[in-house]
C-alpha cells in the first residue's frame, strides 16, 4: 500500500459535481493498494497515518497527529499511485490490485482509521473525482507499507 499525505485546512471530493467527502483540517491520504497487500500492510499504514505528528500543536509546532488535533482524515483510491513508469513514457499499472480487492482494502483501512477515534470520508472508489484542498504548510508525506521491511537509509536501524 502506498500513501501520499498532504495536511491540509480543508479538502473535498466530488463525483459528477456532487460532494461525496469532504473535511475541514486533517489530512488528505491518497491510498494505492499493490498486488499483494495484506490486512498487515493495512494495519501498518493506517497506524502510521493515525499516529504521524505533522499537525501543528497550540504553540505552531509540527508535533500533533490527526486524532490529537481534532482533526479528519479524507480518503481517496488512487490506483495510479503504483504506476511503473520504468520504461517507455506510458505508465503501467499491473502492479495495482484488482478493483474489487481494492475496494475491500481501501474500506479497511478506513474502518482501522475510524477504530482510532479518527473521522474519515471518504471519495468514491473507481468513480473519476474532483479533489480539492488547500494543503497546509504545503507538507507532503509519502508512505509505503513496502518500506517496513527494508533497512532504514544511512546505517541506522
Amino acid at each position: 500500500m502506498r500513501a501520499v499525505i498532504q495536511r491540509v485546512t480543508e479538502a473535498g471530493v466530488t463525483v459528477d459535481g456532487e460532494s461525496v467527502g469532504a473535511i475541514g483540517r486533517g489530512l488528505l491520504v491518497l491510498l494505492g493498494v499493490a498486488r499483494g497487500d495484506t490486512d498487515e500492510d493495512a494495519r501498518w499504514l493506517a497506524s502510521k497515518c493515525a499516529g504521524l505528528r505533522i499537525l501543528e500543536d497550540a504553540e505552531g509546532r509540527m508535533n500533533d497527529a490527526v486524532v490529537e488535533s481534532g482533526g479528519a482524515v479524507l480518503l481517496v483510491s488512487q490506483f495510479t499511485l503504483l504506476a511503473d513508469c520504468r520504461k517507455g513514457r506510458r505508465p503501467s499499472f499491473t502492479g495495482a490490485e484488482d478493483p474489487k480487492v481494492a475496494t475491500a482494502m481501501c474500506d479497511r483501512f478506513a474502518e482501522l482509521l475510524r477504530a482510532e477515534g479518527i473521522t474519515v470520508e471518504t471519495g468514491r472508489f473507481g468513480a473519476k473525482m474532483a479533489v480539492s484542498l488547500v494543503n497546509d504548510g504545503p507538507v507532503t508525506i509519502i508512505l509505503d507499507s513496502a518500506d517496513r521491511r527494508r533497512p532504514r537509509r544511512g546505517g541506522r536501524a
